[in-house]
Parts: C-alpha cells; structure tokens; sequence
C-alpha cells in the first residue's frame, strides 16, 4: 500500500520583544515556539527573519518535529553569541545610528529600553528597495526590539544537528552581508544571495518562498 505524503508545516515566529533572562534564550520567545511545534503533528520548516532567526536557533533545539531551518536575512547565532555581538563583527551595518530608544518595563518588572527605527529613516535604513508608501506604513507599525534580546546570548544551536536554508539580503544595512554569509557557512546551510534590503519577504516575496518550498521538498 503506498505511503500518504506527508503535509510539511511552515511555522514562523514573528519579530517580537524578548524577555531577559539570567541564561540563554531559551527564556524569551522560545518556550512558546517549541509548546506550538510539539503540538504539531508531522515535519515542520522552521523560519526565521532578523532577530528571528536567533528564536527558532534555540526553539528547535532538540526538537523532533523540525525537519528543516530556513533563516531570511537573519542571525543564526552559535552557543554564547548574541545578536549584538554578530552585528558588530563585521562592518557595514547603520543600524546603530537609525535606532530610537523608549524606556519600557519588561514583564518581570524591571525597567528596559524598547528599540525602535527612527521613522524618518525607516525607508533608507530596513526596506529601501520597497516602495515609500508602504515602508511608511511598516515604520508606523513596526514592532520594537528590547536591547534586553539583542543582549541575550544563545543555547545550543539546532542548526549543528538539522540542515537549514539561508537567504542573504545582500544590501542589507542592518545585518551586514558579510556576517549573514559568515553564519550561514559556518552553519554549512544552503545558501543563497539576494540584492535585498533587511525586508526581502516584502521586496522579494517569490525568492523567499522559493527556498522555503527548497527546504520543504527536502524533507517529504
């Protein structure tokens, strides 16, 4: 009798303020992704953007549900690192000079600092490649970063046992195109290299979904 294909789920965590901990990530966003992923039943393509990418490093760690990684334009940290230390290996990222601190109180009620784009320089500095009028929309939208999560050093990274996919957004002002290509060979992933911006899943919607149906094919 032949086998039923399996139905591969695409699970991708959004950007989103991470908590501080007193060890890894393995505290802010991850515990939610990996009780999601152990709810799912059959292979999972894990996909992370930016600071994503350092969430589903640690969330499928162990993990026997995810067959595959894909990272977009994003960190892919090994044990100890943080995402602000990869920013800062390697020049050619303004991010630093774009941000907009805001004073907030994290979820266990010490105070932190909430990172936002400056909105006047949204556009230039994460998606100059897509059209003003909707880079206006996403600045006035955009979900902050707490330097609390950009501080966070790594666990163990799934990447070392699961294969994984990376897109390099090779104009890419926030994390610069040279440490994307470093963490993606470093991790031996498939990589493939884009003129982008930070925002690729909006300017370059087809190549996104092309390498995560590559990584989807690749585990049915």
């Amino acid at each position: 009798m032949p086998r039923r294909p399996q139905k591969v789920r695409r699970v991708t965590p959004r950007r989103t303020t991470s908590r501080r901990s007193s060890s890894s990530m393995a505290r802010s966003p991850t515990p939610r992704i990996k009780s999601l992923l152990a709810s799912i039943a059959g292979p999972v393509v894990l996909v992370g953007h930016s600071y994503g990418g350092a969430v589903i490093t640690n969330a499928a760690h162990g993990s026997d549900q995810v067959k595959a990684l894909v990272y977009i334009a994003a960190f892919i940290p090994d044990k100890d690192e943080s995402a602000d230390d990869l920013a800062k290996r390697f020049p050619g990222s303004s991010l630093a000079d774009a941000l907009r601190p805001v004073p907030c109180t994290l979820p266990d009620g010490s105070p932190g600092v909430d990172l936002y784009i400056d909105q006047d320089r949204f556009h230039h500095q994460f998606a100059a490649d897509v059209h003003p009028y909707t880079t206006n929309l996403m600045a006035a939208t955009q979900r902050p970063v707490t330097v609390a999560a950009l501080e966070e050093a790594s666990g163990e990274p799934a990447w070392k046992t699961i294969p994984s996919w990376s897109l390099v957004a090779g104009e890419d002002l926030n994390i610069p195109r040279e440490a994307q290509m470093f963490m993606a060979r470093r991790a031996e992933s498939h990589m493939v290299v884009i003129h982008s911006s930070h925002a690729a899943s909006v300017s370059h919607p087809g190549d996104v979904a092309d390498i995560i149906e590559r990584a989807a094919r690749s585990v049915r």
